[in-house]
């Protein structure tokens, strides 16, 4: 069983003891048992750990002439567990003595009485856990069952991987209860999809960051995911977060805890505007979801403040105060990654358009990304992401606008990168989209490509340098042209497609296959493909039964040669296949589309030394006198332009001729079903 399965499961099993308990409740007894799992498990491998290497003579921690009572009691001394950051754990709060206990009735009870004593053990956890399971509202027998089932949760494994499989559990279960809460999932929960491509761009491998309205810790977690990935050290980077909500931030402490992270939320949940938590500090990197467009958070004791670099926000919307909070807490050279809603682009109400326009007038607005929609739990509003740099420079002297001057310190002085990225992402259910690995690595190269960056300096890791150029294009039939029976045949071919080509080319489109554009008949002189991706150089053949003679094995021995020459992959399938195991066929396409993506390809945006190039439609750089003769409007679509539009090979004639004869046929098979539709109603007395 994969970890996905395994989450599935235990997610539907654990949805399943809810009964009729709201989820908003249900999810704080869920993660509350599986970090109190954890932190068990954690702390029984750590004592499995030194009681064998207590009796091993060729290790440091060898206990010279120990017996069982020595061994026992040195197990005991806590600094053994602190050194590796793991909590203490007493023996009655111990998983096993609770798992044991589960079928009592007072079961919830014992679980508050565990916390407690965990909490007196453990200073940094003081006020964090939940104490709610003695007066949790569910069945009888319920939470006993819970308790069973969580402790399935890496049953068998080894530490390390049972520690990563409750990581991932936790992180699958609080997006699973954001999405049963609707929209008020939203206020504790950011999209994966959305902080990945946060992480991807600024790529926060050292030095300190920040998160305002950290939520549960999701920005935290990505970033640790992302430092492993390439090769970096956790150790390098320090957490510091703010959370207004209480059960929220328990939720984030949990959250970081659960996965060894070393944290710093402040010393209690409150309002960032008005207490904030960390005054002084300059982070190398701020990443951060604030709640859009909030009307209520002025408060007087705001007027006059420092972090009003660019101009005071209006009282009735924050979204400019949180902008230049945010930049506040930069330090000089660090970078801040802030989603927001669509209307913080273009919105001149009270001082926004001023406030705005001070900022990129000083160059710290670095990229605009607008976003696909259907991406959040809690509103459809549409969002996009603002990244932004701090200036290394000294104050502007008066007459000469507000803020701050950019030094000499940054690639694309005076530019704007704007990313269209509205037309990426994949319907993952009827009413969530996400962003998929390769519309993130996309976005994100596009963006270090403009900056001739690297993610990671060179020494920590590969990170995710864009792809070079190919010295040689051999894209096929780019200048040459086409004889013309070739372009009739590949339109006959069009219209009497199979029912299999008709079903491939429909999913093809639908599905879209992680952003690839596929044509269907192209003409490939002396041949005509059944469908191929011009960006990636593949090939889908459908083959029928005239594939399997001599000849015409022969035939495809040719073809296939000539292919290969011109650089293309070619995938086969019978027909068959298609119609009898189609998500098989589809998942075989898929992942050639991933590994081509993941590949050097002519199309990807490139190093700026390299030749990165503006793709209308998608991405343009933008010089600051072009924005401010827009009104410094920073919608990335009254830039980007619009996309070429591909030539599908037929002639407007002709294809207006075609779909004019197959409407008319359609209407006539119509007219045909009303008059039977008709007569069989007439016969059993129904006239009308």
């Amino acid at each position: 069983m994969t970890i996905h399965d395994i989450k599935k499961t235990l997610w539907a099993a654990a949805d399943k003891l809810r009964a009729n308990v709201d989820a908003a409740e249900y999810k704080h007894l869920v993660l509350g048992l599986i970090f109190l799992k954890y932190i068990s498990d954690t702390f029984q491998a750590r004592r499995d750990e030194l009681t064998r290497r207590f009796g091993d003579e060729q290790d440091d921690y060898f206990l010279h002439g120990a017996d069982a009572d020595d061994i026992a009691a040195e197990l005991e001394d806590r600094d053994y567990y602190k050194e590796v950051n793991v909590f203490w754990v007493p023996e009655a709060a111990r998983w096993e003595n609770l798992r044991a206990q589960a079928k009592q009735a007072d079961i919830g009870k014992r679980i508050d009485d565990a916390l407690v004593l965990i909490e007196g053990e453990n200073p940094k956890l003081k006020g964090i856990l939940d104490k709610r399971y003695a007066r949790a509202q569910l069945p009888d027998g319920k939470l006993g069952e819970l308790v069973d089932l969580i402790s399935s949760i890496g049953f068998g494994a080894s530490g390390q991987s049972a520690k990563d499989i409750l990581g991932q559990v936790y992180e699958y279960f609080l997006g699973q209860f954001a999405s049963a809460e609707g929209k008020k999932g939203g206020q504790f929960y950011t999209p994966a999809s959305i902080v990945q491509t946060l992480v991807a761009v600024l790529a926060p491998h050292h030095g300190k960051v920040y998160d305002p309205c950290c939520g549960s810790g999701g920005m935290f977690v990505q970033s640790e995911k992302f430092i492993e990935a390439h090769g970096g050290k956790l150790g390098d980077v320090s957490i510091y977060g703010q959370e207004s909500n209480p059960t929220t931030w328990r939720l984030a402490a949990m959250n970081l805890a659960i996965r060894g992270i070393d944290f710093n939320l402040g010393k209690e949940p409150t309002d960032t505007f008005t207490r904030n938590q960390h005054p002084d500090l300059r982070a190398d990197f701020v990443l951060a979801n604030p709640p859009f467009n909030i009307s209520d958070w002025w408060h007087g004791s705001l007027e006059g403040d420092p972090r009003w670099v660019y101009g005071t926000p209006p009282a009735g919307n924050a979204n400019y105060a949180w902008l230049q909070h945010m930049l506040y807490h930069l330090r000089p050279g660090g970078r801040a990654g802030i989603v927001l809603a669509n209307g913080s682009m273009s919105s001149s109400q009270n001082s926004e358009g001023d406030i705005r326009r001070a900022m990129v007038e000083a160059d710290v607005v670095e990229v605009m990304v607008a976003l696909p929609g259907q991406l959040f739990f809690n509103t459809q509003i549409p969002a996009c992401l603002w990244f932004l740099r701090k200036p290394t420079g000294s104050p502007l002297p008066k007459g000469e606008g507000s803020g701050v001057r950019a030094s000499g310190d940054y690639p694309r002085q005076g530019e704007v990168l704007f990313i269209d990225a509205r037309k990426l992402g994949r319907m993952v259910s009827r009413v969530q989209c996400e962003l998929s690995e390769d519309d993130i690595a996309r976005i994100a190269n596009t963006v270090h490509a403009w900056r001739n960056t690297s993610p990671l300096p060179p020494g920590e890791g590969p990170g995710v340098r864009a792809t070079g150029a190919q010295t040689e294009d051999r894209r096929p039939n780019q200048h040459t042209a086409l004889p013309d029976d070739l372009r009739q045949f590949a339109r006959q071919l069009r219209q009497t497609s199979t029912p299999a080509e008709q079903w491939l080319w429909q999913a093809l489109r639908d599905r879209r296959m992680a952003a690839a554009k596929f044509r269907r008949q192209h003409p490939l002189d002396p041949y005509v493909l059944d469908f191929y991706c011009h960006d990636l150089k593949l090939a889908i053949e459908l083959d029928g039964s005239q594939h399997n003679s001599d000849a015409g094995r022969q035939h495809d021995q040719r073809r296939e040669a000539f292919i290969t020459q011109q650089g293309i992959t070619t995938l086969r399938f019978w027909n068959n296949e298609a119609q009898q195991q189609p998500e098989a066929v589809l998942e075989a396409i898929y992942n050639a589309v991933a590994m081509r993506q993941a590949a050097p390809s002519p199309l990807a945006p490139l190093p700026v030394g390299e030749g990165y190039r503006d793709i209308p439609g998608f991405c343009r750089s933008v010089p600051l006198a072009e924005i401010a003769e827009h009104g410094h409007v920073l919608t990335p679509g009254r830039y980007v332009g619009a996309e070429a539009v591909e030539d599908d090979d037929e002639a407007f004639a002709d294809k207006m001729a075609r779909l004019t004869e197959q409407l008319g046929e359609q209407m006539a098979k119509g007219a045909e079903l009303d008059q039977l539709i008709r007569q069989k109603l007439g016969g059993l007395g129904y006239e009308f």
